[in-house]
């Protein structure tokens, strides 16, 4: 805002805007400090960390947590099982999602209704945890990588906004005059309905991706192979631990003396911001790119369906 426009605005106007300014100043710094805060003391010195001098910036450059980080193999044959349980799950659940939303769209689908009604049920009541757990193993998911990948496949809300976005976006007019050329639904929906919905396939791919890469429960659960865990499950048992084996093998469990055990905890102490800026990086990476979007998928989401 110029300072033209600043001095135009009547004194309550210039009093709100002052208070909303600082009000959205103090918002931003509650929310941005914790994130800056584990960044920098992921490169400072563990006893620095202990002592509660790291408050604005790294105090004696240290890349000792980084160091153990790298070493520890299971964390990096995590993160490529939660690459590929990512990357596998985004397309399989926005091509479920969008399927399902394209029939939910249609005026003349027969039960949608009751179809639409099975779905939102599912948004407030769940089997429960031993019911689910006893059908995956039954359908042979158990200790699969399938199951990081299916379970959850589909968000009733991100079905219901993409559902939205298909009946505001595209023209019923469209479909009519694809039936008219003689196209099939899925002529229809392959080549009118995919092209034209660019912005809700990179917001479904937000919301399933972050889901997906912060999912630690259902490998915490559902998985007995320890090569198959994803990163979050891992992550949970180190911060759980606060103990980083230097030598990369495994957390340590027992320590030969009081010094080696001291020495654990204190590279523990900077490992954990340490493996919080590794595991969080693909997210952040993923919101930055697809922040523009952000703002489409809320508004898609207010529209009446």
């Amino acid at each position: 805002m110029s300072k033209k426009s600043f001095k135009n605005m009547s004194v309550s106007n210039r009093v709100f805007y002052i208070f909303n300014t600082i009000f959205w100043i103090v918002f931003m710094f509650l929310i941005l400090y914790p994130l800056y805060l584990v960044c920098i003391a992921s490169v400072s010195d563990p006893d620095a960390i202990v002592r509660g001098e790291v408050i604005w910036h790294p105090v004696d450059f240290s890349l000792i947590g980084y160091s153990a980080v790298l070493k520890y193999k299971e964390l990096w044959s995590s993160y490529g099982n939660s690459i590929l349980y990512t990357g596998v799950g985004i397309c399989i659940s926005i091509a479920v999602t969008l399927a399902a939303a394209y029939a939910l769209s249609r005026r003349h689908f027969p039960g949608k209704t009751v179809i639409n009604l099975y779905f939102i049920i599912t948004m407030f009541f769940s089997g429960g945890l031993i019911p689910t757990f006893l059908v995956m193993r039954d359908i042979g998911l158990y200790n699969t990588r399938w199951i990081m990948i299916l379970m959850g496949c589909v968000n009733v809300w991100n079905l219901m906004v993409a559902r939205t976005y298909i009946q505001n976006s595209i023209p019923e007019e469209l479909y009519e005059a694809a039936m008219l050329d003689g196209a099939t639904h899925f002529q229809y929906f392959g080549k009118v309905v995919l092209p034209l919905s660019k912005t809700i396939i990179a917001v479904l791919a937000v919301y399933y991706g972050v889901a997906k890469w912060n999912d630690y429960f259902t490998g915490l659960v559902y998985l007995r192979d320890r090569a198959l865990l994803p990163l979050q499950t891992v992550l949970r048992e180190i911060l759980a631990t606060l103990q980083v084996d230097m030598t990369g093998d495994y957390m340590m469990s027992m320590a030969d003396s009081a010094a080696s055990l001291q020495e654990a905890v204190r590279i523990a102490n900077v490992s954990k911001y340490c493996i919080i800026v590794v595991a969080t990086g693909p997210v952040v990476v993923l919101y930055a790119l697809m922040q523009k979007y952000f703002e489409k998928g809320v508004m898609i989401g207010s529209l009446k369906g």
